[in-house]
């Protein structure tokens, strides 16, 4: 057995592909246009990772609501530096409710409230500011 993918359902595709290819730096693999059933698929991976897993976003043509997504859990990247992630995805408006005052793990939102966990790749780095000090804000 081997992992395939996590599905997430969104509400405005554009808005989340720009949060999870262009702010978190998946690449999108395929994409499938279901006319008959009104909804679009884009499949996403990390950079050479496409064999490994993948995130499926859903994207219903009709609207409906969500809620908040906290009852899905969260998605979870390894990063090459947790601390340059955080200022890159800060830097871009992405708010972070968990920064990573251990220099381990920190926590994000999607655009659609998904949760999404950055852990860093080998253990933690020693504590730096203005991390170590900064507040969580918002849920995670």
């Amino acid at each position: 057995m081997r992992f395939l993918h996590t599905m997430v359902r969104v509400t405005d595709i554009d808005q989340s592909l720009d949060f999870y290819c262009n702010k978190l730096g998946l690449n999108e693999v395929r994409r499938k246009e279901v006319p008959q059933g009104r909804f679009t698929l884009v499949f996403l991976a990390a950079p050479g990772q496409a064999d490994v897993a993948e995130i499926e976003l859903t994207y219903n043509w009709d609207p409906e609501p969500y809620g908040e997504g906290r009852n899905f859990g969260h998605l979870a990247f390894e990063v090459e530096d947790i601390y340059a992630t955080c200022e890159r995805l800060l830097a871009g408006g992405v708010t972070i409710n968990r920064p990573p005052r251990d220099g381990y793990m920190a926590f994000v939102r999607s655009p659609d409230n998904v949760s999404v966990e950055l852990l860093q790749k080998g253990g933690p780095k020693p504590p730096a500011e203005p991390w170590a000090s900064m507040a969580n804000t918002g849920k995670w």
